[in-house]
């Protein structure tokens, strides 16, 4: 079944705003509340639903835009041969979107999953425009040296049979709606996450960051990851707060001692959390962001 809004109108009670892509394919977004412009940037396989108790609990005092990323939550779902899946379209997208609202104040951007290398992509492009950074579990560089690439994931990537899974039975997603939170999540919310991925035809992108993820000199995002991490340098002055769940299986231990050698002055939490973050410590960290902000 398709998500269907009315549904979740406590959830998710935001309008939908679309903005047409070069692609030709329209890019859904939220864009509520007023005040300092507050970009939140989503991975795979969530959407814009990962976020929809942080623009509750921060529209009320800031501009809170949160896009979908082509191919996914609410936005066109285009499959193979009609848009390149990759990080760098992923950026160009996201600056064109950004470029289309006319701000006129640097924003603060949290980042979760691949929406990490996507939102610190184009912080290193236009680091003039960033305020503060908000890190979820995520990264902006390639697997740090000691740590396992996750075997699920492995399959999904190097398997016929998982990307068959994915587009058949939608196991990405799936698989994420049952694990990604130590708590649990209601059968609602949880259906929530998958809703969009409804079809075989709407599950390419969920296969596609996928085969995307940079491993190796020649894959086809490795020189534009290079970039987003020569960019990192750019940021070192800038507030960042990671918040991060200990009990990811992904973006593990690894990834957060890695932002830590990266960025030794940012603030640092962690919590009882899975990958999921905000769906199992949520309000401890909107008000430590809170804090942040308002320093």
């Amino acid at each position: 079944m398709a998500f269907n809004k009315e549904l979740y109108k406590e959830e998710y009670p935001f309008k939908s705003n679309y903005f047409t892509q070069p692609s030709g394919f329209k890019q859904h977004y939220l864009d509520e509340g007023q005040g300092t412009p507050f970009l939140m940037v989503h991975g795979n396989p969530s959407w814009s639903f990962l976020y929809r108790d942080m623009v509750k609990a921060f529209r009320d005092s800031y501009r809170c835009i949160v896009p979908d990323h082509i191919g996914c939550g609410l936005s066109d779902k285009p499959v193979k041969g009609q848009y390149s899946f990759t990080l760098k379209e992923r950026i160009d997208d996201l600056e064109r979107l950004i470029d289309s609202l006319n701000l006129t104040e640097p924003i603060n951007i949290a980042v979760h999953d691949w929406g990490g290398a996507i939102g610190f992509g184009y912080a290193g492009r236009h680091p003039d425009k960033v305020n503060k950074l908000v890190v979820l579990n995520t990264a902006a560089f390639g697997l740090p040296a000691d740590s396992p690439f996750p075997a699920a994931i492995w399959a999904f990537r190097h398997t016929k049979i998982g990307e068959l899974c994915n587009y058949y039975f939608n196991a990405f997603s799936f698989i994420a709606s049952h694990t990604c939170s130590i708590k649990g999540m209601s059968r609602k919310i949880r259906h929530g996450f998958r809703a969009p991925y409804d079809s075989i035809a709407h599950r390419t992108a969920t296969s596609e960051f996928v085969l995307d993820i940079p491993l190796q000199k020649g894959d086809r995002s490795w020189d534009e990851l290079k970039k987003v991490e020569e960019g990192l340098q750019l940021l070192q002055n800038k507030p960042i707060i990671v918040c991060y769940g200990r009990r990811d299986f992904c973006f593990n231990r690894y990834f957060y001692n890695e932002w830590k050698r990266r960025f030794p002055n940012a603030e640092y939490h962690t919590f009882n959390a899975g990958h999921y973050t905000l769906e199992d410590a949520g309000p401890e960290i909107f008000e430590l962001v809170k804090k942040f902000f308002y320093a």
